[in-house]
């Protein structure tokens, strides 16, 4: 085995569980070292086949490269240094070994050519992921990272499933372009559906992501919804049906990240809305659309993991602190911090010089170039929504508006550089998106700083702005709670559960009394025949005896001379 074949996320998985067992020194010595020698591992691997495993009747791609997927493991492996960096203040040593299997995984999943591959690597991440919610080790965190699995685990049975249905109608397993023409790969699209937070299991990802710790959400962000764009567009590029999908998740996303309270909510909302751009971008499907859901996802995971992580130096330094109604004016004491978290909110409103207008754009553009006036609409119209919730108000009331009297200091200095490296890339990419255009899926000619779109972008964000402080009488922080999807498996959930509890009592119930019944009928059989009245335990005296032996001896030779 080479370089080329080795698969660069088991590298990350292996060292991830080594974590608990090392040293101090050298654990930093692995979560900041790992994720380089991993980056440079995915430039080693060409396209084609490169490792091929069999398994029963089948050849398994275990190592299978790519322009698509050396853009997206490159983008995790980024993440995982970074996160990883960010993370070093992160006394749970399980949540970083957790963090780098799910990262390693996400990896392994963008070099699968099959699709048993795909699913190996796939429930890895669901484990992973579960853990990492989990290792925050509150009674909130254990409840989420439960429901948290039980949907993932869903997910994983309803893909496993489309996987086996569409091997027995193809069989192959090579995992390439497909058509939703078929039940198996209807489960197929509906099980990497479930990973990207689509309806109407959506509500998973604003439930777990805020009960992670300060710095498992930063994970929790990158993954397991970039994963399920990655499989998407290799899987279904051009269905339709993603579009209207996609618009559904944009403004869902908006509407309850307007609604929220909580600043990690309203980010973990903003998620499900930027990944409907993504998923509406593959569902056009033509080249500029694959190529921008491509670039989005890459510039995506980086201007989030900064917004999260300039929350999660909020929460760390404030003792836990998440809601907006208890926070604000902490630009005075935490500037290093509030300047990167506004550099994070410019990228995900796509404000010209920043990375989310070099990719966003690119999605618009294609809907233009297909004439779909609808979606085009509907794509500037959320662009001012999502400046409204994650450009204007998680900075405005978290940092600004009315004095909280809390003055914490800046976050530690692994921290502090964390946001300021994923602050420069926002800020490089949206100056010079040359290098990443370049290792894009398809080569195409595009140039996002034209006079017209410039202008038009920030007509739309000036206007949002207006919007915004015209209204904020009305968007005063209260204490609020919305009612989502998962109100339904949460009530619905707890009420089966229950049945399943009293049911299962009830069964044990009758099942004791059953076997109590059982064996007091034959305990009471026994001592009909045995006990001391018993037919079988009474005393006769020796003649009757004797005579009842001659009887049957008798009854005996009758019958054997007979014969």
């Amino acid at each position: 085995m080479t370089i080329s074949s080795f698969p660069p996320g088991l590298l990350l998985i292996i060292g991830g569980l080594l974590l608990p067992f090392v040293t101090a020194n050298v654990r930093t010595t692995l979560i900041l070292g790992l994720p380089l020698i991993v980056l440079w591992g995915i430039w080693q691997i060409g396209d084609g086949v490169q490792l091929s495993l069999p398994f029963l009747d089948y050849q398994l791609a275990v190592v299978q490269g790519d322009t698509l997927s050396r853009l997206f493991a490159t983008v995790f492996a980024i993440m995982a240094f970074a996160g990883g960096l960010f993370a070093l203040s992160q006394k749970q040593v399980i949540e970083l070994a957790a963090a780098f299997v799910y990262a390693g995984s996400a990896i392994g999943v963008t070099f699968a050519g099959d699709l048993i591959t795909v699913f190996v690597f796939w429930e890895i991440m669901a484990l992973g992921s579960t853990m990492v919610i989990w290792a925050a080790y509150t009674p909130e965190s254990y409840k989420a990272s439960m429901r948290y699995l039980m949907i993932h685990l869903l997910g994983g049975v309803v893909l496993m499933i489309g996987i086996i249905a569409h091997i027995a109608d193809t069989g192959s397993v090579t995992f390439q372009a497909m058509t939703p023409n078929s039940i198996g790969t209807w489960l197929i699209m509906i099980g990497f559906l479930v990973n990207a937070g689509a309806p109407p299991l959506t509500a998973w990802l604003p439930d777990a992501y805020p009960e992670a710790s300060f710095s498992g959400t930063v994970f929790l962000s990158a993954f397991t919804t970039k994963t399920a764009v990655f499989v998407l567009l290799k899987g279904f590029p051009g269905a339709d049906i993603l579009i209207y999908v996609g618009v559904y998740m944009i403004f869902y996303g908006i509407i309850y990240a307007l609604l929220e309270n909580d600043m990690r909510r309203i980010l973990s909302y903003s998620i499900i809305n930027q990944v409907g751009f993504m998923v509406t971008g593959i569902g056009i499907g033509t080249e500029m659309a694959l190529n921008g859901a491509a670039a989005h996802a890459f510039t995506h995971i980086i201007y989030k993991a900064l917004l999260l992580m300039s929350a999660g130096s909020v929460l760390y330094m404030t003792g836990g602190k998440r809601k907006c109604t208890d926070l604000g004016g902490l630009f005075q004491s935490m500037p290093i911090t509030c300047i990167c978290g506004i550099v994070g909110a410019l990228a995900i409103s796509s404000f010209p010089l920043t990375s989310g207008f070099i990719s966003k754009s690119m999605i618009a553009q294609a809907a233009s170039d297909e004439h779909m006036l609808v979606i085009w609409m509907c794509l500037a119209a959320a662009s001012a929504g999502v400046f409204l919730h994650a450009g204007i108000k998680f900075p405005w009331f978290v940092f600004f508006q009315k004095d909280s009297g809390l003055r914490p200091k800046d976050p530690p200095w692994n921290m502090k550089a964390a946001m300021i490296f994923f602050a420069f890339l926002c800020i490089t990419l949206g100056i010079a998106p040359g290098p990443l255009y370049d290792i894009l899926p398809f080569s195409i000619t595009y140039e996002p700083y034209t006079v017209p779109h410039v202008v038009n972008q920030l007509q739309l964000l000036l206007f949002a702005g207006l919007s915004f402080f015209l209204a904020l009488p009305l968007m005063k922080r209260t204490l609020t709670i919305s009612l989502d999807w998962d109100w339904f498996y949460r009530r619905f959930g707890s009420l089966i559960v229950q049945f399943f509890a009293v049911a299962t009592v009830e069964l044990r119930r009758e099942i004791m009394l059953a076997l109590y019944s059982g064996i007091r009928s034959i305990i009471h059989t026994i001592f009909y025949y045995h006990g001391p009245k018993g037919l079988l335990g009474r005393t006769h005296a020796i003649g009757s005896s004797v005579g009842v032996i001659v009887v049957l001896l008798g009854v005996f030779l009758i019958a054997f001379y007979a014969q």
